[in-house]
């Protein structure tokens, strides 16, 4: 993935030097001399900013528009410290964030990665990830919800707070549901406590909408609405990959074919899961294998034990469940 286009703003950004009009000396930091310019890149690369993005680039298949926009909030937050150096002091950005898709798409990886550069910039403390979901958070009688509430906020000061399905906080069928009063605490937190944490909100994007119709207090304290679009079936092939070559397997030749269609089968099921169900996929694999290996009885090589043959793929029950051919026969072939 290309370097953020922001980062290369250090050119952009005017030298300081005294009696040029441009700043007087007063509003340069003691740590600056006078003439001193910034190079918004090595600061980036300094901070340990690079890292982290090349992490994410290599980690998660695809999601283009998701990585591009983590690198523009990461860019804009590296600008924002050049500009402090100088005396340009602008309000702390709202880092407070929605993203929307469906399970399996890589949001919680990207929450981890994006509590991670907050961190190295100095706007989070410690830069962990607390993930919840409205068990969590919402108790189940009077003057059981907030200290629930209080207590997650507090594991979470200092790193970003990711609440999952969040729609499911509010229940507006259930009068006596408490959600609301998890919500409210969440509302005051997020606008008083803002340089302590940031609070990630995940879900699928029509159930978001509705959410945030419901409590537009919430959807104004979001600054950045995030949407991760589901994988295509190349994307998913390179993602078992990936995950096989990190537990030391491989494919064997005919493999790789048969679990591209056993992809595509997957795909048209319902609770179908993106990476997940690759992630599932391959762990059913990994059990056929082991049981044709012990069945085997003969000595067993390295490459044996590393490969995942076709038919530990064929034996999976999607090929006894018929998809739709149609839909098929469209996702099989190969993109392009």
């Amino acid at each position: 993935m290309p370097r953020p286009s922001a980062l290369d703003l250090a050119t952009s950004v005017p030298e300081m030097v005294a009696g040029n009009g441009d700043a007087a000396p007063s509003d340069v930091e003691s740590g600056d001399a006078a003439g001193a310019g910034v190079n918004v890149e090595a600061e980036a690369r300094d901070s340990g900013v690079f890292e982290v993005i090349d992490d994410l680039d290599r980690d998660l298949v695809g999601l283009d528009p998701v990585k591009t926009r983590i690198s523009e909030i990461a860019s804009l937050l590296v600008v924002d410290m050049a500009r402090r150096r100088f005396g340009l002091e602008a309000e702390r950005p709202n880092l407070h964030m929605c993203f929307t898709g469906s399970p399996g798409t890589g949001k919680t990886t990207v929450a981890m990665r994006m509590a991670a550069v907050l961190h190295r910039l100095g706007y989070l403390a410690r830069g962990h990830l607390v993930a919840v979901t409205r068990d969590e958070l919402v108790g189940q009688y009077i003057g059981h919800t907030a200290p629930k509430t209080r207590e997650i906020l507090k594991r979470a000061m200092g790193g970003v707070l990711f609440i999952d399905e969040a729609y499911y906080l509010h229940r507006q069928e259930n009068e006596r549901d408490y959600g609301q009063e998890a919500i409210e605490i969440l509302l005051q937190v997020m606008e008083n406590q803002r340089s302590d944490i940031v609070v990630i909100l995940a879900g699928y994007r029509d159930r978001m909408d509705q959410f945030f119709s419901s409590n537009p207090g919430m959807g104004s304290r979001i600054a950045h609405h995030i949407d991760f679009p589901d994988y295509d079936l190349d994307s998913l092939v390179a993602i078992a990959r990936i995950m096989l070559d990190r537990q030391r397997y491989t494919f064997s030749a005919g493999a790789e074919p048969a679990f591209r269609e056993l992809m595509s089968r997957r795909m048209t099921q319902p609770r179908f899961a993106n990476a997940r169900s690759v992630r599932n996929a391959l762990e059913r694999a990994r059990l056929r294998q082991a049981n044709r290996l012990v069945s085997d009885g003969r000595l067993l090589t390295r490459d044996d034990l590393m490969r995942i043959d076709a038919e530990d793929i064929y034996k999976s029950r999607w090929f006894s469940e018929a998809p739709d051919e149609a839909m098929l026969d469209e996702r099989i072939l190969p993109a392009g």
